[in-house]
């Protein structure tokens, strides 16, 4: 039975979104293809870009699909460079990839799909949708019915590569007009099935960088953009024990600091800023200030799109592939906290606390 909608898959070069186009084509939709350019080197024009749309004009032209190339330089600045600056600024550390999925991915990118006549889209993004229809576990949508449904975003079931905690922040809005056909694979199978597809990037290795920008360490990628502001490095007692470069390029929990002569020898770990004075709070592994019991979050997002009572046991995870912990939610004085049930290692400002129950995602929001 041939899918008449139409269906926009994002193509990144890469092994995920390749096998996902090839899925969504086995599965009858009509596909087209599109690679989004969203950052470009001044220095190097197309070299972080350049060889990803090379790749995704092989796969597309394996497939038989069209692949459109659309240019998001000037909001990707906008919505989340700038965004991600004036935070390392401020002494935060933001997640980038949380953001570029709010307001790229699922923002200016689903709403050009829309513009362009497409049902929906898709990515290979490794999470699922569970659809409150009489086809609650479909992976693909029936068109006709998405506007009555209600969507909850579940985890994938490659626990390893699930990606949820990067989509906690989507809405209903924009998951009704989105499809992950990666969700009920793991990524040994999704290496086999490019494979069985005859992908050209079936060997292809995976990127870890930031998203769109590429595999380029953090501190040298802000050195381009925020001026250091050098200051003194100290323990929790107030002993001057070095200085650092700038608050901004130091991250809560962050390891390998050259402290020089005189220390104990130990591996010292950033516990803190003091962002009035401009000093970099260092300690050891067991240092009581890397530890917090409770945590206040702020910029919240209920995927349901409604808060949920309080207060709420479930699980709570503060960074990518961080095993879930155990914690409660409550609200107090409109304000929300979260307390956790053994003290959580580096809790870092402008990152995210995202919640899960029964391998439920149920949103978060950012550490204040």
């Amino acid at each position: 039975m041939v899918n008449k909608q139409k269906i926009l898959i994002y193509m990144s070069g890469g092994v995920d979104s390749s096998v996902a186009a090839a899925l969504l084509l086995k599965d009858g939709y009509d596909v087209t293809g599109a690679f989004m350019v969203d950052y470009d080197d001044p220095e190097r024009p197309g070299s972080c870009w350049h060889s990803d749309y090379e790749d995704a004009l092989r796969v597309c032209a394996k497939l038989g699909i069209k692949l459109l190339r659309l240019d998001f330089r000037k909001e990707y600045k906008k919505l989340v460079l700038d965004y991600m600056y004036k935070e390392y600024e401020a002494g935060r550390t933001p997640n980038p990839d949380v953001l570029c999925n709010k307001y790229i991915k699922f923002g200016v990118w689903l709403d050009k799909a829309k513009e362009l006549g497409f049902d929906l889209v898709a990515t290979g993004h490794y999470a699922r949708l569970e659809r409150e229809t009489p086809n609650p576990k479909s992976q693909f949508p029936n068109k006709s019915k998405l506007s009555k449904s209600k969507i909850k975003l579940l985890q994938a079931k490659d626990k390893n590569k699930d990606q949820t905690y990067f989509l906690h922040q989507l809405t209903q809005k924009q998951l009704q007009s989105t499809v992950f056909p990666l969700g009920k694979y793991t990524k040994p199978e999704v290496r086999k099935l490019a494979q069985k597809f005859n992908l050209p990037t079936a060997e292809k290795e995976e990127s870890m960088g930031i998203c769109f920008i590429g595999e380029v360490p953090m501190k040298e990628f802000l050195q381009k953009k925020i001026k250091s502001k050098k200051g003194k490095i100290i323990n929790s007692a107030g002993e001057i024990l070095g200085e650092h470069d700038g608050l901004a390029f130091y991250t809560i929990g962050e390891r390998g600091l050259k402290l020089g002569k005189g220390t104990t020898g130990r591996p010292y770990f950033v516990v803190s800023k003091n962002i009035k004075d401009n000093e970099l709070v260092v300690g050891h592994e067991d240092d009581p200030m890397l530890y917090k019991k409770e945590i206040q979050i702020g910029e919240i997002n209920w995927i349901s799109g409604q808060p949920p009572k309080f207060p709420l046991k479930c699980k709570v995870r503060l960074r990518h592939r961080q095993e879930l912990q155990n914690c409660v939610i409550s609200n107090k004085n409109n304000k929300i906290f979260v307390n956790f049930s053994k003290p959580e290692r580096a809790p870092t400002p402008g990152q995210f606390a995202v919640f899960f129950l029964k391998g439920e995602c149920l949103g978060g929001g950012v550490i204040v």
